[in-house]
């Protein structure tokens, strides 16, 4: 069984498309030995068009109010462990389409490697350029980064290992957790499909990134509607992120140039200044929380 969730903020229109993209990748029909459901956490209680969408494999779940990315998965994550803790987990964004037989390369997969626990996709644009080939992160110097080509090895093997994967598609064996997956509540946007990757990497789970399920992106339709806010919650999250997986150094240093770079652009670009150090504030804020 394959369980689709999806995060929905003023997007109806998107996951109408994408759930039209699902069906198109049964090529039109139910297959005999795929079963599927799609689930919609409802961000914005606002938005009744979403309901719309509702039948008998659609279920929508409301969450008391826009409460981020992770934190919604994890209402998802909560039921389909609930009801079916067996299943494959598809997260997947709403601005994204399916090529023709993904679902049933996603069965395979897993029948053939049962004991990968999360796997991530390559992920392109609507213009087929590469967008997602893999995570890596150099904890010496506090980069993370996203590949931006295909190895050798990602394009020969079945699957390669990788440091982390994109939330954007992202499968969850089920079968390999004795309890519901989680994402941190700390993070409300950005970086948290990493943090989720490192957390259970550290559990012992294989995280692992196949050429062989493509998805289709359309970047930043959502998100790019905010970019103050973006760029605010991206800072906050990756400070976050620096905490919990670096050396205070490397934060300490990463903090200082993003300050010092903010402040010295201010007068220059004062809107994308301002909402760097406004995701830096937010940080400290939750740090005098901790006190």
């Amino acid at each position: 069984m394959i369980y689709w969730i999806t995060v929905n903020y003023y997007s109806t229109e998107l996951i109408q498309r994408l759930i039209d993209s699902i069906v198109e990748a049964r090529d039109g029909a139910f297959l005999p030995s795929i079963h599927d459901a799609i689930i919609i956490i409802n961000n914005s209680l606002d938005d009744q068009s979403i309901y719309k969408l509702q039948s008998s494999n659609i279920l929508i779940l409301d969450s008391p109010k826009n409460i981020g990315f992770g934190r919604a998965c994890n209402i998802g994550l909560n039921w389909v462990y609930q009801h079916d803790p067996q299943a494959l987990v598809w997260l997947i964004n709403p601005d994204v389409i399916l090529p023709k037989n993904s679902l049933v390369k996603a069965t395979d997969f897993f029948e053939k490697n049962p004991h990968i626990s999360l796997l991530g996709t390559v992920v392109y644009t609507a213009n087929g350029e590469l967008e997602f080939a893999g995570g890596e992160f150099i904890r010496k110097t506090g980069k993370i980064a996203e590949l931006k080509s295909l190895s050798q090895e990602l394009q020969t093997e079945s699957y390669v290992l990788t440091d982390w994967v994109s939330g954007c598609s992202l499968l969850i064996n089920l079968k390999k957790f004795n309890h519901s997956p989680q994402f941190d509540e700390d993070y409300f946007l950005y970086y948290e499909d990493f943090d989720f990757c490192r957390r259970y990497t550290q559990q012992g789970h294989l995280i692992a990134l196949t050429h062989q399920i493509q998805v289709i992106h359309q970047s930043s339709s959502i998100t790019g509607q905010y970019p103050a806010l973006k760029i605010q919650q991206s800072i906050y999250s990756y400070l976050l992120t620096l905490e919990q997986y670096t050396e205070k150094k490397v934060l300490f240093y990463r903090l200082f140039r993003i300050t010092f770079a903010s402040l010295f652009s201010l007068i220059r670009d004062p809107e994308v200044s301002l909402s760097k150090l406004k995701g830096i504030w937010l940080y400290f804020q939750r740090l005098v929380k901790l006190k």
